[in-house]
């Protein structure tokens, strides 16, 4: 068999390269190319025409840039800041994984964490299909198993996510999120006097206090139960920050289905996962999700390497133009998909999109009106610019959803 080198894979034609980005997700060849990563991609490559994919291009153009990896920016600062903490207090103990491919199978994505078939979040209406045995992935969760099997018991994995939503200041297709993984054995619990799903939760729990006082200070804390497929007990950790309760994580012990899968029959496990935009906002005053990816120097020159909470300061001021759009609406529309199509003509342009009147008139048609706020971070933009972006998402609102305009 004729083994190539992963350079050499990527100095052939189109087609090997994306034969490479699924070599690198497969789980043949995953732990030879954990630390390689996944390449910058093709777009026309990766969507191939399938008629099962849902992956617009300004979703695929995101894939490879990786803003938690860089030491300057306000989510690789957060990153390196929880790596800190965990350096200091489990020394040498968890591995870091923050390069791994964001396509993966639906296996991983789905089944290795217990995710129901009939869950929600497998449907087409909030995940990317790449084709209809791989996604991009909903959560670092998706290499928990793989990374089990070959016989990881800590770590910690980082990296950029994928999920159709809304459109608002704290919401966005690409996100970036950190998962914490930690195994226990029989020798660990059997002389706490306590169970080992009771000693696993209660190690979660004294890690994850110490990580929010580690970023946050002495802030007063509570816990909440809450519902994971994927861990039993579950809590979410919520902190009392800047005069109001903030949702920190999520996390839990993690389901001994899961263990029992991968090699770790008889352990306990602990899982958390947490959002780096979301506290990344707060910790460094950003207003706006979409400000992440800006190159503006305005922006990118204000946070500096092993600087956790600067605050940034502003220096958009423009206001935000408002333009309403009614239409009929029939069964299969989804106000995702609605987001889908408005992001797909204005980009970046696009604040909100909000419904805010719907009616049912006498003959059983359902009518929704929303509200599209367009306003750039870093720039004003024209009246013809904004009149032409509406015209166009009116359009394609109409063709690509098939609604009758009002």
């Amino acid at each position: 068999m004729c083994v190539y080198t992963p350079l050499e894979l990527m100095q052939t034609d189109l087609k090997s390269t994306m034969f490479f980005v699924q070599l690198v997700c497969s789980e043949l060849y995953c732990h030879e190319l954990f630390h390689f990563g996944c390449p910058r991609t093709s777009v026309d490559v990766v969507k191939e025409d399938d008629p099962t994919n849902n992956v617009p291009d300004n979703i695929f153009s995101k894939i490879g840039l990786q803003l938690h990896r860089r030491d300057n920016h306000p989510l690789g600062i957060l990153k390196n800041t929880i790596y800190d903490y965990f350096d200091k207090n489990f020394t040498g103990q968890f591995d870091k994984f923050d390069d791994l491919c964001p396509l993966v199978s639906v296996k991983q994505n789905f089944d290795d964490v217990l995710v129901p078939s009939d869950h929600v979040s497998r449907s087409y209406n909030d995940t990317y299909y790449v084709d209809g045995q791989t996604v991009l992935r909903c959560h670092t969760s998706a290499h928990q198993a793989e990374l089990l099997r070959h016989g990881h018991t800590h770590f910690l994995v980082t990296g950029d996510v994928y999920r159709r939503d809304s459109i608002d200041s704290t919401h966005y297709p690409v996100f970036h999120q950190m998962e914490g993984f930690r195994v226990f054995s029989p020798d660990e619990w059997s002389g706490s006097r306590m169970g080992g799903t009771a000693y696993a939760a209660a190690e979660l729990k004294k890690t994850l206090e110490g990580l929010a006082r580690h970023l946050f200070g002495a802030v007063e804390m509570r816990w909440v139960d809450t519902y994971f497929p994927f861990t039993n007990p579950s809590f979410e950790l919520e902190i009392y920050f800047q005069d109001d309760w903030l949702e920190v994580l999520g996390c839990g012990v993690t389901e001994q289905e899961i263990l029992k899968r991968n090699g770790r029959r008889d352990h306990v496990a602990w899982a958390f996962g947490l959002g780096l935009e979301r506290l990344a906002m707060v910790l460094f005053d950003i207003p706006d999700i979409r400000l992440f990816w800006s190159n503006d120097k305005r922006f990118t020159s204000q946070f500096s390497e092993g600087k956790l909470g600067v605050k940034f300061k502003p220096f958009s001021k423009f206001p935000p133009c408002y333009k309403d759009m009614s239409f009929w609406i029939n069964d299969a529309f989804t106000e995702n998909n609605l987001c889908e199509v408005v992001r797909g003509i204005a980009g970046d342009l696009v604040e909100e999109v909000k419904l805010i009147d719907n009616f049912t008139n006498k003959k059983g048609m359902t009518s929704h009106c929303y509200r599209i706020a367009y306003r750039s971070m870093e720039r004003s933009l024209t009246d013809e610019e904004i009149n032409n972006l509406q015209l166009n998402v009116r359009e394609a609102v109409k063709d690509k959803l098939e609604v009758e305009l009002r």
